[in-house]
């Protein structure tokens, strides 16, 4: 059987969406499009490694495509050259925030924080759109921030969770490293009326294939959870069974508290 999530498995995704003729919008120019226009919403969330977001860069200003990477500010999910090599590509830079979880809560603390790494981040790239974290561990959702402020007092156009209407946009995400696994997603997952179930990229390249997908479309990478080399691929492929495993406790342990 052939390995899913290589890096030659990505290109075969990109490549069977454009001969369906789908067209490739970053998240910002998604906002600033026809509302009827048959698009991919390409977005990477930069948790790791961002030198394999580079390579996706890359990969995508080979074939004429430009997408949205949303880096964090601090850890090994930050590189002011890459993230100005990736912007130089012609590609969207976003703010990946999650100061309510560095915050521990506190929403005065969590804006303050916000604010700050905003306009850090800025100083790389006019950051318009903005995309939160979900941190598997944390009791903290990221988006409860927006319950008590605005981001758009901040500059900030759009954030996907909350502008995306996901009963029009089918929602894709590698999280889990599986295509089906809103089961172990504690944040990334969204309301939708898709009852969309492959698991495999060969799947959703079939069904591409078949055009059986909507016309409006939001998938979301994580660039290195994807590897050619062996080594790697088996590396991330067990760190992921044990990451599922633990977030599959600790929905069971969450939903066990609530009864």
């Amino acid at each position: 059987m052939a390995r899913d999530f290589t890096v030659s498995t990505y290109r075969k995704i990109l490549q069977s969406l454009l001969d369906a003729e789908y067209i490739f919008l970053t998240y910002a120019d998604y906002q600033a499009s026809s509302a009827n226009i048959r698009c991919v919403i390409l977005r990477h969330d930069v948790d790791a490694d961002p030198e394999k977001s580079l390579e996706f860069a890359k990969i995508e200003k080979s074939i004429n495509i430009r997408s949205t990477f949303y880096f964090k500010t601090s850890g090994n999910s930050f590189n002011e050259q890459i993230i100005k090599e990736i912007a130089g590509l012609g590609h969207e830079i976003g703010y990946h925030y999650m100061d309510l979880y560095e915050s521990n809560g506190n929403i005065s603390n969590a804006i303050r924080s916000f604010e700050i790494n905003l306009s850090f981040l800025r100083q790389f790239y006019p950051v318009h759109t903005i995309c939160m974290d979900g941190r598997s561990l944390s009791k903290w959702n990221n988006l409860e921030l927006w319950k008590s402020y605005d981001y758009k007092q901040f500059g900030i156009t759009g954030e996907p969770y909350l502008d995306i209407n996901f009963n029009l946009v089918l929602y894709l995400t590698d999280t889990g490293r599986k295509w089906n696994t809103s089961r172990f997603n504690l944040y990334d997952k969204v309301q939708s009326a898709y009852n969309y179930n492959n698991k495999s990229s060969k799947e959703i390249i079939r069904d591409v294939a078949n055009n059986t997908l909507p016309d409006q479309i939001m998938i979301t990478t994580h660039p290195q959870r994807w590897h050619d080399k062996i080594i790697p691929w088996i590396n991330e492929f067990l760190q992921q069974i044990l990451k599922n495993s633990l977030k599959l406790l600790i929905i069971k342990f969450r939903s066990w508290q609530n009864r």
